[in-house]
């Protein structure tokens, strides 16, 4: 009796250990293939971004997508290029900062105001880093290259103050960025101006 009760209780141990690993590997196989995805989408991001140079008009990355490239962001001082998508909603979020639809686009000649919001803890990640002075560069369908120079950071509440869009551009996070819940109310936003060619010239 005391064998089978010790063969038991060994084949149950056994069992209960297949069991975690099975699930252990089902978790990383999930994993690993939401990354996959991740990886896929912003290859296809790519490729649609320089269809839509060709073509100067917008092109999605996948048939089914609600979302599309409006312009390429880079940071070279920190090795930072993303992909600006349009919309600034879940979907778009996902994959990449997404530009308020009902700002201006950055780069415009009518400078009414652009706003490009991301996730603090993925693509806006480098935004705690970013100082007034510091220089980013904006991609615009045309082509053409922009240069804007970060002049102000703030800390805002948006159930107290409205996010408005302001001449130049404005990127908007999450705050803390170290915060163990996403959401809240508080929101970081850099400030940048968009530098003129005698600018970006004599601070070469």
């Amino acid at each position: 009796m005391r064998k089978l009760t010790h063969f038991l209780l060994k084949r149950s141990g056994s069992l209960l250990l297949l069991a975690v690993l099975l699930v252990a590997l089902s978790q990383l196989g999930q994993g690993l293939w939401i990354f996959a995805k991740a990886k896929l989408a912003q290859y296809l991001i790519a490729e649609s971004w320089q269809i839509s140079l060709a073509l100067k008009q917008p092109s999605k990355p996948w048939a089914w997508a609600d979302t599309w490239p409006v312009a390429r962001l880079q940071w070279p001082a920190e090795n930072v290029d993303l992909y600006v998508l349009a919309g600034a909603h879940g979907s778009s979020l996902a994959f990449g900062p997404g530009h308020l639809q009902q700002t201006s686009l950055p780069g415009s000649e009518q400078d009414l105001g652009a706003i490009i919001s991301g996730h603090r803890d993925t693509h806006f990640k480098f935004l705690s880093k970013i100082k007034p002075g510091h220089r980013i560069k904006i991609q615009t369908m045309d082509g053409v290259w922009h240069d804007y120079l970060i002049t102000t950071s703030r800390i805002d509440n948006i159930k107290q103050q409205t996010l408005q869009a302001l001449p130049g551009l404005q990127l908007v996070t999450c705050y803390p960025f170290d915060a163990l819940q996403a959401g809240g109310d508080l929101r970081y936003i850099v400030r940048a101006e968009k530098m003129t060619k005698l600018q970006t010239f004599a601070s070469l």
